[in-house]
């Protein structure tokens, strides 16, 4: 029986994650009101799948379990099925997450779970086979188990799916702390981080071996503030193990989420937005601090690819690359020594195999992942080769490979764009424009930003979380949509020093504010206060693969605060810092970008207010200055005496003149030194004063 056959209610999804699940036979519903009403009406249990368009094991799942018309009958007679795009309901997978973690002791997607029709948990696991194998039941014998407690267990399976949901509803709770919010907390983390670190092949633990990009900016602030020369190794040697191994796309540009194992050769072919844009400003602020070109073009690769696969025509960001093509995972990816040889010749296919490591019987089940062991310049010193002529060569070969792996079946696409996503992308657009001199990074961070802010927010200001190619805007803004976009705005502030950027930034820091604070505890919930109610509210202390809301919010709020000197804001930062003051004095790692809040918050922070004309050369030698070196501790403002002046919003600017060269102002909370005249005495300042060293 074809799955053609069947349409289900998915089809009316904008999510590409639920319409690949249109037309399985299962009687998927949405989550909505109407799921949950059915459930209650009929009186039956909900099972809950969710996943994402990435996930290699969902599609697993979904062609031995939901494409199968004997599994979707059981499903339809016994169940209400409601499937879930994590990515568009991070707060239901939140929820349900931590529900499964709770009874299995681990988790993953896709996520399956089973709830009573008042939606409380009662069982849940996250990948199950169509026959009892990998040591897990198959999923028609879980769904026969769970049809059983349901007709002869019935107060017993709500007994326990209430005390569940009871343990849950204190799950995040932030713990009671008193030791100082100080350097010890940073020293702690570099020592953690340390005990953690491989090395042998860079990053932290054992396989599957995961970016940890907030750890990594923590320890160049560690280089920076303590002069903690092992912990720039520990991030180097990890950016050079990660980029040339296969984990890094060499053809195309771009990182897989994760790698399989110690080495970094054998990824999870899947990308993702958010991961790119993490890295992409990991390895800029370690250009700042080396000047090694090799992380410039990392990043430029990593946006280049960026920009040719995941920009949509009207400015915003795609979300996701599939793993798999024709149905196996990497496959799209990968190559025989053959394929190469036919493409290459002998001759250059030899030079390309041996630098990248392609062997006849293959790498990797049969096949190679191009990646190597030796920078380019080892590989010139070993061979007696030009390293320049060397690179050229390569740089040629690569891109013949590019062109012949163009006309593959490509990976499928998630073309929804979320606005959190988004908001991590434009802030990494605004710091290449910024550490690599090239505006044109800064216009296509401004068509996404524009997007966002005139599409995908309600009349009243409020964000909106999800939108896809010829469809409109929905679902509500999520705690980390109005903190990623925050932040991401005051970096386009700082690249383009168009005032708009920084109004929009604080009008959503205030919609933040009344939304999303807690004025009990302090702290921010991670679903709105008009969001529907659910089981339980979190606020997402956390960081996982990206950073937590709370943390980001604290971050650009502290960054607002320098801007613009409101007090309000610095309220609010500082009392959700003290609620982290428990968790960041015992586990700092679980909350790593709440401890570069803190870094940011202990300064000193500099404070440059620039009055010239952006296009003239001078100004823009100044603003090289400032922006050449890693110093993440300052803010930039810019007034061109040609444009009136901007308002009091904007106190780093008042009463700023120039006397027709471009002068800067260095602050410190407000008060600034003696005004500087002209490129020149701006490098000597920076020069004598680079920014924070103290311990």
């Amino acid at each position: 029986m074809s799955p053609a056959e069947f349409t289900n209610r998915l089809i009316h999804e904008t999510s590409p994650y639920l319409r690949q699940h249109a037309h399985n036979p299962v009687d998927w519903y949405p989550w909505g009101p109407e799921a949950i009403d059915r459930a209650r009406q009929l009186d039956r249990p909900i099972f809950l799948s969710i996943g994402y368009s990435a996930c290699h094991w969902c599609h697993v799942m979904e062609h031995e379990s939901f494409e199968d018309a004997e599994t979707a009958q059981i499903l339809n007679d016994h169940f209400v099925a409601i499937k879930v795009d994590r990515e568009e309901r991070p707060d239901l997978d939140q929820i349900y997450m931590t529900a499964v973690q709770l009874l299995t002791g681990q988790g993953g997607w896709p996520m399956s779970v089973f709830l009573t029709p008042d939606l409380k948990p009662f069982v849940g696991g996250t990948y199950f086979p169509p026959r009892d194998m990998y040591g897990r039941p198959s999923f028609k014998r879980v769904l026969q188990r769970i049809i059983d407690l349901w007709q002869t267990q019935r107060q017993d399976v709500h007994t326990h799916a209430t005390q569940l949901t009871e343990h849950m509803q204190g799950i995040g709770d932030l713990p009671p702390g008193s030791a100082p919010l100080d350097l010890s907390i940073l020293r702690k983390a570099v020592a953690e981080l340390s005990s953690r670190f491989d090395p042998l092949n860079g990053g932290f633990g054992r396989p599957p071996k995961f970016l940890h990009t907030m750890d990594l900016r923590l320890l160049l602030r560690a280089w920076k503030r303590f002069e903690d020369v092992e912990a720039l190794h520990m991030v180097r040697h990890t950016l050079d193990r990660m980029a040339m191994g296969g984990l890094y796309d060499h053809l195309g540009g771009g990182f897989a989420r994760y790698s399989t194992d110690a080495q970094w050769l054998v990824p999870h072919f899947e990308k993702m937005l958010y991961d790119n844009a993490l890295l992409v400003v990991v390895y800029l602020e370690t250009y700042q601090v080396t000047r090694n070109p090799f992380y410039r073009e990392i990043a430029e690769e990593t946006l280049g690819w960026v920009q040719r696969e995941m920009t949509s025509p009207e400015g915003p960001f795609y979300s996701a690359l599939d793993a798999d093509s024709e149905g196996e995972e990497g496959k799209f990816y990968v190559w025989t020594e053959a394929e190469i040889e036919s493409i290459l010749g002998p001759q250059g296919s030899r030079l390309l195999s041996d630098v990248y490591n392609v062997l006849p019987e293959g790498n990797w089940e049969g096949h190679n992942i191009l990646h190597r062991t030796k920078t380019f310049e080892q590989y010139a010193r070993l061979t007696g080769l030009d390293e320049m002529a060397l690179k050229q060569t390569l740089r040629e070969a690569r891109h013949k490979l590019f062109e012949v792996r163009r006309q593959r079946v490509a990976p499928g696409r998630d073309d929804k764009m979320l606005t959190a996503w988004n908001g991590l992308m434009i802030g990494a657009f605004a710091l290449a424009a910024q550490v690599l001199d090239q505006p044109a990074y800064a216009e296509t961070a401004v068509r996404a930003a524009d997007f966002i802010l005139t599409r995908m927010r309600t009349t009243e200001g409020r964000l909106l979380r999800t939108c896809s190619s010829g469809s409109a805007a929905r679902l509500n803004g999520y705690l980390e949509d109005y903190a990623f976009l925050l932040d991401g705005l005051v970096s386009l502030y700082e690249a383009t020093f168009t005032p708009r950027w920084l109004e929009a930034a604080l009008d959503l820091a205030q919609v933040l504010i009344e939304q999303f604070w807690d004025p009990r505890e302090a702290g921010f919930f991670f679903t709105g206060n008009n969001h529907e109610p659910l089981i339980a509210r979190t606020k997402d202390p956390h960081d996982n693969a990206t950073p937590s809301g709370n943390a980001m919010a604290v971050t650009a709020l502290l960054r607002l605060v320098k801007l613009t000197g409101r007090v309000d804001l610095q309220e609010k930062a500082e009392a959700t810092l003290d609620l982290y003051r428990g968790l960041l004095s015992t586990h700092p790692l679980v909350a790593t970008q709440m401890a570069l809040a803190l870094d940011f918050q202990l300064g000193p922070v500099q404070e440059f207010a620039v009055v010239g004309e952006p296009a003239e050369e001078e100004t823009r030698r100044v603003l090289r200055a400032i922006r050449r070196d890693y110093n993440p501790h300052k803010v930039v403002a810019l007034q061109a005496p040609s444009q009136p002046p901007v308002g009091d919003w904007l106190p780093l600017l008042r009463g700023k003149g120039s006397t027709g060269v471009v002068t800067t102002y260095l602050c410190s909370n407000f008060t600034c030194q003696a005004p500087l005249t002209g490129a020149e005495a701006v490098e000597k300042a920076l020069r004598e004063t680079p920014g924070v060293t103290s311990s």
